[in-house]
């Protein structure tokens, strides 16, 4: 005898009253496991990146725009374990920051200027103007929470 679609219903509806409070629980342990992987692993790169610098004696510009990408993940990391929101902003600035490391990098390297520094420039100029639309986006449309992003 096979149960009515009314019995299937309700006994769908008890499988999902006890599965998606599990799986919503995995789903945040996993974010949890994460973020503190993701945030251990920068700050152990951050020390060895710092110790290394030491070791040498002094900082360069690129070391010091290295440490600055640190902290913007860092940051990323912790606005993301408090809110539950990827800071898409920060994802804009690690990535302006590393172009930035490019371009000081190629200009160490050739002494020259050519296309390829022009190129990254507009790609700085192109992720500046993101920035600016992010910003502006969740300016006129904040999250229902009000956080921003």
């Amino acid at each position: 005898m096979s149960p009515s679609p009314n019995e299937a219903s309700k006994l769908e509806d008890i499988i999902e009253k006890w599965t998606v409070p599990i799986g919503n629980l995995f789903v945040s342990l996993f974010h949890r496991i994460a973020l503190f992987g993701i945030g251990g692993a920068t700050v152990w790169s951050a020390a060895v990146a710092f110790m290394e610098m030491t070791r040498k004696g002094s900082a360069s510009i690129e070391d010091l725009l290295l440490l600055f990408i640190y902290l913007e993940i860092g940051a990323m990391v912790g606005i993301y374990f408090k809110t539950n929101h990827m800071p898409v902003r920060f994802l804009i600035y690690v990535a302006i920051t590393a172009v930035t490391r490019l371009i000081i990098d190629l200009v160490n390297t050739r002494h020259e200027a050519d296309i390829a520094i022009l190129l990254m420039g507009v790609t700085i100029l192109i992720l500046a103007l993101a920035n600016a639309v992010v910003r502006y986006a969740s300016f006129k449309f904040p999250t229902k929470s009000g956080d921003g992003e």
